[in-house]
């Protein structure tokens, strides 16, 4: 299957109803904005290998971002064991008792939805599916059914876009933990880890790569602590507030559009185009 286009015209939704929907096996890789790249791997209709350009999906960087090492010893593991094979460096990593088999499973699991999650918010990109291409024999590749992962993706979009219209711009605002007591506030792990990097100068887009989260999870750990009255936000000290541009009168009627409006047009515009 020769398949390649653009987001904007066939959402990450339909490719990966395609491929689960005819069982393909292949390479897809999308190209996005801002030097953004993502390859998948399929099996069988089966996703099993997910990466960026930005650590191309080495075990020890799957298992640094999901939590399951730590960057010290992400940084020892690679530069003692001598090997850039992902199935030699797990069983380093369970010989040093500093992982179990059930840890790189669900690191990968996880680091690979983290992937496909994200690229579920794409507006654009250009893709292209490579047929019976499969990622390198020392992988370790995990088959997660593709109707759990659509399901799921499909759900984050419309949570995404709420999400976005509450905190537009991670890099523009910080926070600052309000005075309400926290002793009755049941906290996750993740909301723990979210305060503990909140100071005046810190964006929330550096809290969240402080701590390996992705936009949507950040997101989400912010607006519900918000929503609860434990965090208000602010402008990060030292930062001047951006200029404002004027619009024009199409300019203004676009940015006062939603997320779910403007894919809304789009899709509009792409059905008429079928029905030429």
């Amino acid at each position: 299957m020769a398949l390649k286009g653009n987001l904007r015209d066939f959402s990450t939704t339909q490719l990966l109803n395609l491929v689960n929907l005819a069982r393909k096996t292949g390479k897809l890789t999308v190209n996005g904005q801002n030097e953004k790249k993502a390859t998948l791997h399929f099996r069988e209709g089966r996703l099993i290998h997910a990466c960026t350009n930005v650590d191309e999906g080495h075990l020890t960087a799957m298992l640094l971002k999901t939590g399951k090492l730590t960057r010290e010893q992400a940084s020892t593991v690679n530069r003692q064991s001598g090997s850039t094979s992902d199935k030699v460096m797990g069983k380093y990593l369970m010989d040093a008792r500093l992982v179990s088999r059930d840890d790189i499973v669900q690191g990968v699991k996880d680091y690979m939805l983290e992937i496909v999650y994200d690229l579920f918010t794409w507006g654009e990109g250009e893709f292209f599916f490579e047929q019976d291409l499969l990622p390198a024999s020392d992988r370790i590749t995990v088959p997660l059914n593709l109707d759990n992962v659509i399901l799921e993706g499909s759900r984050r979009i419309q949570e995404f876009d709420k999400l976005q219209d509450e905190l537009p711009d991670l890099s523009m605002v910080a926070l600052k933990i309000t005075d309400k007591p926290l002793r009755d506030v049941k906290l996750t792990q993740d909301d723990w880890r979210v305060i503990s990097h909140i100071h005046p100068r810190n964006t929330v887009k550096q809290i969240a790569q402080n701590n390996n989260m992705d936009e949507f999870q950040i997101r989400k750990i912010v607006y519900g602590m918000l929503q609860a009255g434990l965090v208000e936000t602010i402008r990060p000290e030292g930062m001047e507030p951006k200029e404002r541009i004027p619009l024009t009168r199409a300019g203004r009627r676009a940015a006062s559009q939603s997320p779910a409006e403007k894919r809304s047009v789009v899709t509009k515009l792409i059905d008429r185009i079928k029905r030429i």
